[in-house]
């Protein structure tokens, strides 16, 4: 009797594909035009506050401007249910990465020709690129989850990743290497017409394949795009659980939040080291041990998993503070500087894979898009706002012992992570 053929065993995963899909570099282009205005609110425009004699308690309070990005998911429903009026041809998606784009770039414009000679308009300005920044950090995790299927998401995350890091690099080491030679509003005009790529990029991308449909009214509308996302997280883990997860999401990421934010490039000033020294060494060099980093985070998640890989890289990443301590007490030494950056970038990006990893466990992929866009805002909230009070802090405690203050805040979060411990390794192996 004839027997049919075998069916074809089935063709593993190809690494080579997940990184050669076109999604992938464009997903590169993105991350660029997601990293570029984070640090020009924040770190590098704390260099600009200083030269223009701005308190060091002023300072910290202007560079939180960044705290915006942790309250995105409050108008993150928007980015789902709502079209602007004259980008809605281009899609949902491509629509409001255009607008937000185009929104950051006149920002950007508008700060290099006010200055903070002009402060509360600037402050207006700049607060305009923290907005719309976050924005565009809604529109491009929302557009990256549709693009592609599930199974070549970390190739996205990866070059997305490497884009962001290199928006860094020019709106960090570029710029202040740029800023010992020409004025800062000079380096600002420049940081604006960069925002050309990631312009010319959305026009050319393709549009997620997702069909919308329109609520039957205003109250379904509502309670789809901003009720149930809430709702939805509690029910399926219970109101105790979830409180304990919400709890150590909002812990975890504190040390390192605390550490990026309008403290440090005061800081680093007041270590004696040039502007030029603090480029080369923090951000060109940092960067790219961040990327070895995030290589070194990702295969950590792929051996061990999400959750275990985040308890390992959050207790490292934390306790890489202390290292501050070596350049507070050698001032001006670049070898001191060179081995805290190489710690710091380093440990910094073995956390980012681990903790988007877990995030995503943590998602329904009915409320995709807002529930990311909170978890992501929750995780960095804290750590915003310990960076907002971080120059009264530093100048009664010193620099030395706000980097310790920073440390001991892993105590609680470790805590929960050990609470937490069973739940999340039973929820992986039944993955697995």
């Amino acid at each position: 009797m004839p027997t049919e053929p075998a069916a074809p065993a089935p063709r593993k995963p190809s690494i080579w594909r997940a990184f050669a899909q076109p999604a992938a570099g464009t997903m590169a282009l993105f991350g660029f035009s997601s990293g570029l205005p984070f640090l020009l609110v924040a770190g590098t425009l704390a260099y600009w506050l200083k030269e223009n004699g701005i308190e060091l308690k002023e300072i910290t309070m202007i560079a939180s401007a960044g705290l915006t990005y942790a309250f995105k998911f409050v108008w993150a429903p928007l980015l789902d249910h709502w079209r602007i009026p004259g980008f809605a041809r281009l899609g949902q998606r491509r629509g409001w990465l255009l607008f937000a784009q185009l929104c950051v770039a006149l920002g950007l414009l508008a700060m290099a020709l006010l200055t903070p000679t002009q402060l509360w308009p600037f402050v207006a300005a700049t607060l305009l690129v923290a907005f719309f920044g976050a924005t565009q950090d809604i529109a491009v995790d929302a557009y990256r989850i549709e693009i592609a299927p599930p199974d070549v998401q970390g190739a996205l995350v990866a070059t997305y990743a490497l884009g962001y890091r290199m928006g860094l690099l020019l709106a960090g080491a570029v710029a202040l290497i740029l800023a010992d030679h020409v004025p800062w509003r000079v380096v600002y005009l420049v940081m604006a017409a960069a925002m050309a790529i990631p312009l010319a990029t959305t026009l050319l991308a393709r549009e997620p394949d997702v069909i919308r449909t329109r609520p039957a009214s205003w109250r379904v509308a509502m309670r789809e795009s901003v009720a149930d996302p809430f709702t939805d997280f509690f029910r399926r883990y219970g109101w105790q659980a979830a409180a304990l997860i919400l709890l150590f999401i909002l812990l975890f990421k504190i040390p390192e939040q605390a550490t990026i934010g309008g403290i440090m490039s005061p800081f680093y000033r007041d270590m004696q080291f040039s502007k030029t020294e603090i480029g080369a060494i923090t951000k060109i060099y940092g960067v790219w041990i961040g990327i070895v980093g995030v290589f070194l985070g990702g295969a950590a998640v792929a051996r061990w998993g999400a959750w275990r890989s985040l308890g390992v890289t959050v207790v490292l990443c934390g306790c890489s503070n202390l290292f501050y301590l070596v350049l507070v007490a050698h001032p001006g030494n670049l070898v001191a500087l060179t081995l805290v950056i190489s710690a710091e970038n380093l440990t910094l990006g073995m956390l980012g894979p681990p903790t988007v990893a877990f995030l995503s466990m943590l998602v329904n992929r009915q409320h995709t898009a807002t529930q990311y866009a909170l978890l992501s805002s929750l995780v960095n909230l804290p750590g915003k706002l310990l960076g907002f009070f971080a120059g009264g802090i530093a100048t009664a405690a010193g620099y030395g012992g706000y980097f310790v203050l920073t440390v001991l805040a892993l105590i609680p979060a470790m805590l929960l992570y050990a609470a937490l411990w069973r739940r999340f390794r039973t929820l992986e192996q039944g993955a697995s």
